[in-house]
């Protein structure tokens, strides 16, 4: 798997709540009105029966919430019954399943993360050294990466997961879709991941999507490669103000999240310059169409 699952396909849009950035916002707001009533996490805990821990884990969107529990805090913090509703829609919100839930044997904990965030960002910004970006792939491209590049043995497992990757996609098609802006290594056009009629369809695929005017793509030419980042990653950057900016990268064993300022500044300094090496996208998009032209 490459950054962020490197995957999703166009066949509808469906919308419906985004529990994992609704149950941060509660949390965040929940602290935040706690704070303003000069109320210890002791003091709240004993509103709930529950812990101090509890109350903390509440906080930091570590747990789901029951509505009973939100309406005794909102009223122990001074909150009027009549402006109550707004959080209870969200602990509605943040308490059901994401589409990806049908998916969560294939997907450790982290990554689950990283989805019910992906689905609320305004903006994603990643860099990739080996795959076309997961967003951007077709179909059969990620499933000749799933199947470690045997797709005529790929079992329902390796289905399962070109699905997810798919689904992932429609983010792109609605009506509040993300801007998405990748910038990729010159290497990945001339790697023929599934052989060179998948990577024909892939490069028209690209050709496609950068058409929109909510994509952006880029190629860090051979002369530049490796110098501006020495890995693969993915910044998240929401509009709400109670969801942190996120960097994610992922390893062999795993996955990082990065939300602190100086590390999300740090990642931003390097994408920023990935951006200046690269290929203007007009550039980019005629070097597409030459590799296309050259493998026919």
């Amino acid at each position: 798997m490459s950054t962020v699952d490197s995957g999703d396909q166009h066949d509808g849009v469906e919308e419906g709540p985004k529990p994992t950035a609704r149950r941060i916002v509660l949390g965040t707001q929940l602290r935040r009105l706690r704070e303003a009533a000069d109320i210890t996490r002791a003091e709240a805990a004993e509103s709930i029966r529950g812990s101090e821990s509890k109350i903390s884990r509440i906080e930091l969107a570590k747990v789901s919430v029951k509505e009973r529990d939100v309406v005794d805090l909102l009223n122990r913090y001074g909150v009027e019954p009549q402006h109550q509703q707004p959080f209870l829609d969200m602990v509605r919100e943040s308490n059901q399943p994401g589409w990806w839930n049908r998916y969560s044997d294939l997907m450790p904990d982290w990554f689950q993360d990283y989805v019910g965030l992906e689905e609320s960002a305004s903006r994603i910004q990643t860099f990739e050294l080996q795959f076309v970006p997961g967003l951007l792939q077709t179909e059969d491209y990620a499933r000749a990466i799933a199947s470690r590049g045997r797709p005529e043995l790929a079992d329902e497992q390796v289905h399962r997961r070109v699905a997810l990757r798919m689904r992932r996609q429609k983010l792109l098609n609605t009506p509040d879709a993300p801007r998405l802006w990748a910038v990729i290594d010159e290497s990945v056009l001339h790697r023929p991941i599934g052989g060179l009629e998948v990577m024909r369809a892939q490069l028209d695929h690209l050709l496609e999507m950068t058409k929109r005017s909510t994509i952006i793509l880029q190629v860090v030419p051979y002369r530049l490669s490796g110098y501006a980042a020495e890995g693969s990653f993915t910044m998240l950057r929401f509009a709400e103000p109670e969801l942190p900016n996120l960097v994610y990268v992922e390893h062999l064993a795993g996955a990082l999240h990065l939300d602190k300022p100086t590390e999300i500044e740090k990642y931003g300094r390097v994408f920023d310059r990935l951006t200046v090496d690269a290929e203007t996208p007009e550039n980019s998009r005629r070097m597409l169409r030459e590799v296309r032209e050259s493998i026919g």
